[in-house]
């Protein structure tokens, strides 16, 4: 079963992608997403430790994700990533518009306030 689990804190949210993003499960993403940006989350980690397949759609509704957030000047961040999803991240070049993070406490740092 494919689903999307949320955790937000504060102004930041943190969505683990579970089994696929695909043509079934990409517009449940976009919904929600564009609910809690209105709503006000401005930071994204998207959890990729248990996503095993990725389609088009789904490499599209990420790239959707990431021109919504940096519009009101938030930020995406990819984490888990692994296998083929790493291959279809550099093949498709998007591994130039997503930060990657081997887990979730790594992008977690990484919005971290730079001093």
């Amino acid at each position: 079963m494919e689903t999307y689990v949320i955790e937000i804190v504060g102004d930041m949210m943190i969505l683990r992608a579970d089994g696929g993003l695909n043509t079934g499960t990409a517009s449940q993403l976009s919904e929600k997403i564009s609910a809690l940006v209105a709503g006000g989350v401005r930071s994204i980690i998207v959890d990729c430790s248990q996503l095993e397949v990725i389609s088009s759609l789904g490499l599209s509704s990420l790239l959707m994700l990431h021109t919504r957030i940096k519009r009101v000047g938030g930020e995406v961040k990819l984490c888990g990533l692994k296998g083929s999803i790493v291959q279809v991240m550099h093949i498709t070049k998007l591994d130039r518009i997503f930060e990657f993070y081997a887990d979730i406490e790594a992008a977690r740092l990484a919005f971290r306030p730079k001093s």
